[in-house]
């Protein structure tokens, strides 16, 4: 470069550095940073009865402690949040008041705020001679309210047979078991327990009948009703048609009695349909109670005979229907082919089902293990190789089982996550579960363990749930039949989940590379 070029050169350079110094204004950074919400992965704590709940959708953690914790004090051993986050309000290194919620903030470019809260499992009783049904007790009002007799002595007179209102170490003043005490006016006790005083007061009820009749819950085919009575009493519950005359008892064997309450499931009772119930103790009658049954709802595409295909993604939907199914295949697809498809192998000969297969997926070396699975929900995204998923879609039935029919090739499984390498060798596993959950959206799945979210079948908004699992070669189709087993008979879901996938630790990456299952022909069932 000649002498006159390299000055030309270095005063244009020099000129527009002189122009970046004058106008800086004109210069500014429009990339956004990226929005990632920092999780709790992991958390422990002295005194745990299950593993912590993480709900990653309301950014809460609920820890589950028995009685004999000080849930004012509470020890977190260790936690685990997503890579690069850091705690910017709330410590965890010293006890944490959990009487209360607790918040942390997590801050990963941008900040969120999360809720510890904690739950504690304190078993209380107060019960009475003569009492009718259970003594309602108010954790939070500090009230105990207790129903008895007027044939018995009235409230007068009222021995107490138990009590139990603190944790196991409490101190209860005056200790009132054994003693006889006038409820005519409330009566106040002191539980003492880690160093602090709570007041209950107790409260007496006169009641003119020795049986009630509480509650009914309608499902679809069955429903169950609530009574409360005398304990010994030949208690339980009669139901008719409405408008009809005939009374039918309900047979002892589907009676459950638990002291001065019990409940009757009735069964065989037809959907969409209006019933009259009512309790019964020797020969007293509660109150009449009018319920009405529910539908029968059957999932669209429940056959898995309707597919349709994407490019290189078959989607377990008909060509322009709505999705009500999906699959892991678009993320499969990213490093390969899908490994769910259609099979005209089926269990009735006729239409197709689901073929779900677990495969190495990628070229040579790259890539990781992926299991087939096919879902009730949405697939939202790929997450680098992981996969983000939506669990559920509306639905506020009560099914009493999920059945089906399910063949399966295992394969030893080959590879697997650290947490799983003692399985390495082992045959593989199949799985179909289904659940009920009342949280206010369907389930967020996450793969990626930098901020993994699996489904827990024991979180607190899970209404229902059960699962089959196979770990042998089932070469012809057979049927399967889940039972879902309900927290409570009176919680009504807002989705409804159903998963399969070919190996039970897919979402770890764990499995057996050739593990082949096809399912087929699934039904809701609404009776027992």
């Amino acid at each position: 470069m000649s002498s006159a070029k390299l000055a030309g050169w270095l005063t244009r350079i020099i000129g527009a550095c002189m122009m970046a110094a004058v106008i800086p204004g004109c210069i500014e950074n429009n990339i956004p940073y990226p929005r990632i919400q920092p999780d709790f992965l992991t958390m422990e704590a002295e005194g745990l009865l299950k593993e912590a709940e993480i709900d990653v959708t309301n950014r809460m953690v609920t820890l589950t402690f028995d009685e004999t914790v000080n849930i004012k004090a509470v020890d977190i051993t260790s936690y685990t949040i997503t890579e690069g986050a850091t705690i910017t309000q709330g410590d965890l290194s010293r006890p944490i008041d959990l009487s209360n919620y607790y918040i942390c903030a997590l801050t990963l470019y941008q900040t969120y705020d999360w809720v510890i809260k904690g739950v504690q499992n304190i078993e209380r009783y107060f019960t009475v001679e003569n009492q009718i049904g259970a003594s309602v007790i108010d954790v939070g009002g500090r009230r105990v309210k207790v129903s008895v007799s007027s044939t018995g002595g009235g409230l007068a007179n009222v021995k107490v047979l138990t009590m139990k209102l603190g944790p196991v170490n409490s101190l209860t003043t005056p200790d009132l078991v054994g003693e006889t005490i006038d409820l005519t006016h409330p009566v106040e006790v002191t539980v003492s327990s880690y160093g602090e005083d709570a007041v209950w007061t107790i409260i007496g009820e006169e009641v003119e009948s020795n049986v009630q009749t509480v509650r009914a819950d309608a499902w679809t085919n069955v429903a169950w009703v609530y009574g409360a009575g005398i304990d010994g009493a030949d208690n339980g519950v009669e139901y008719r048609l409405a408008g009809s005359q005939q009374w039918i008892k309900a047979p002892a064997d589907w009676v459950t009695n638990t002291g001065t309450t019990f409940y009757a499931r009735l069964i065989n009772l037809n959907p969409e349909t209006e019933y009259e119930a009512r309790a019964y103790g020797d020969d007293e009658y509660g109150d009449v109670v009018r319920f009405t049954t529910g539908s029968i709802v059957q999932v669209p595409n429940s056959s898995l005979s309707d597919w349709s295909k994407n490019g290189a993604v078959w989607q377990p939907w008909a060509e322009g229907a709505t999705p009500y199914w999906d699959t892991g295949n678009k993320g499969a697809a990213t490093l390969g082919q899908s490994n769910v498809v259609p099979t005209s192998d089926t269990s009735s000969g006729t239409g197709q089902a689901a073929m779900l297969q677990t495969k190495f997926i990628g070229v040579g070396i790259i890539g990781k293990l992926g299991a087939g699975s096919v879902f009730i929900g949405t697939y939202v995204r790929t997450d680098g190789t992981n996969g983000v998923l939506s669990f559920g879609r509306d639905f506020t039935e009560r099914p009493t089982r999920l059945r089906g029919y399910f063949n399966y090739k295992t394969a030893l499984i080959n590879k697997a996550s650290s947490e799983f390498q003692s399985l390495i060798g082992q045959p593989d596993t199949c799985i179909v579960w289904c659940a009920l959950i009342d949280s206010p959206e369907p389930f967020e799945c996450r793969t990626n363990p930098k901020n993994q979210s699996l489904f827990d079948p024991s979180a607190s908004y899970v209404v229902a749930y059960g699962k089959m699992q196979c770990g042998e070669n089932v070469p012809q189709y057979i049927p399967f039949d889940i039972t879902l087993e309900y927290t409570a008979t009176n919680r009504r879901p807002r989705y409804l989940l159903v998963v399969a996938s070919s190996s039970k630790y897919g979402d770890y990456f764990t499995g057996g590379d050739g593990a082949v299952m096809c399912l087929d022909d699934l039904e809701l069932m609404y009776d027992y």
